[in-house]
This record gives C-alpha cells, sequence and structure tokens, in this order.
C-alpha cells in the first residue's frame, strides 16, 4: 500500500489520523453528555440549556484542535473540521451569554447548529471517501444531526423531557460514531507508520 495514490489520500487526511485522539474525546464527551441527559431528564430549562451549552463548547474546541494541532495537513482538507469547531463554540458562548432564552428559541438555535454541523460533517466524509475506508461512520453522524435538527423544528412543542431524551440518544449515537472513526483513523495512522 505504498503506491502513490495512497499517499497524497493519506497526506490529505494526516491531520486527521495524527489527532485521532481528539476525535475519540469527542466521542466520549458526546457519550457522557448524552448519559447525563438520561440520568437528569427532568432537569430544568436552565440546566438542559447550560448543559448543552457545555457540550457545544467542548465539542467545538475538539474541533478546532483537530482541524489545526497539527502541521502536516493540506491547506484546503480540514477547513469543515475548522468550521464544525467554531459553531459549536459560538454555539456554547451565546449559550452561557444568554442563558434565559426560551424553549422555543433554544430549540430553534439547536436545530439550526445541528442541521449545519451535520451538514459540514456529511461534507466532510465526502471529502474522505477515498482517503479511508468506513468514512461512513462520519456521514451517518452528521446525517443524524441533520435528522435531529429537522425533528426539532417540526415538533417545537414537544415536552422538554421528550426533547432532553431525543438530545441524549443523538449524543449517544454520534458519541459511537466518533469513538469508531477515531479507532479506524488511528488504524490509518499506525498502518502509514509502520
Amino acid at each position: 500500500m505504498t503506491n502513490q495514490a495512497s499517499l497524497g489520500s493519506f497526506s490529505d487526511i494526516a491531520w486527521l489520523t495524527d489527532n485521532w485522539w481528539l476525535v475519540l474525546l469527542r466521542g466520549i464527551a458526546a457519550i457522557l453528555f448524552g448519559v447525563l441527559t438520561f440520568l437528569w431528564p427532568a432537569l430544568s430549562l436552565l440546566s438542559i440549556v447550560l448543559l448543552w451549552g457545555a457540550f457545544a463548547l467542548v465539542d467545538g474546541i475538539f474541533a478546532i484542535a483537530t482541524a489545526f494541532v497539527t502541521k502536516r495537513a493540506v491547506a484546503g482538507s480540514r477547513w469543515w473540521m475548522g468550521l464544525v469547531g467554531l459553531l459549536g463554540v459560538a454555539a456554547g458562548l451565546l449559550t452561557f451569554f444568554a442563558p434565559a432564552v426560551t424553549a422555543f428559541g433554544l430549540l430553534t438555535f439547536l436545530a439550526a447548529w445541528l442541521i449545519a454541523t451535520g451538514i459540514l460533517q456529511i461534507v466532510g466524509a465526502i471529502r474522505l471517501r477515498k482517503a479511508i475506508s468506513n468514512e461512513w461512520m462520519l456521514a451517518l453522524s452528521g446525517l443524524a444531526s441533520v435528522i435531529l435538527g429537522v425533528l426539532l423544528i417540526g415538533y417545537p412543542l414537544a415536552g422538554l423531557v421528550t426533547v432532553a431524551w431525543m438530545i441524549g440518544i443523538f449524543a449517544l449515537v454520534v458519541g459511537v460514531f466518533y469513538i469508531g472513526l477515531s479507532l479506524r483513523l488511528r488504524k490509518v495512522k499506525n498502518a502509514f507508520v509502520v
């Protein structure tokens, strides 16, 4: 597997394989957030807002670090991950600076964030499809984001507990996909190191 095409494909994602552990941390953070929403489904609106804000902020920081921590990346190959991170940080900070958002406002804001980051993750998966196998894990996490965003827009008056459970399921599913993707990235990195 040392032909020029495979080396070119690896160099396009070296920034991601070098930082596979940050993708793993994103998965762990998502699963922890999902578990917390199931342990405390009847949290007050403010608590859910702040918990989600913390998740979005941490996830955004990990995404930015994944995109920019390495110097081996091809300049145009990681822009989508940087945008995912910036959206997460912005969503988290906005949540902390405006915690008294109404439930409808939060759902609309959350839905827009989910749809935007989901689309960017699908774009990222399409860009990775020739470089690694199992890029579908990133695409499915993006699709899960888009589906949840559309559901939140379609059913804005759903009860808070239902919304918390939907968010918890989303976080668990996305966390599993991130962990699976991180392990695949680690395997790809190790294959090229040897």
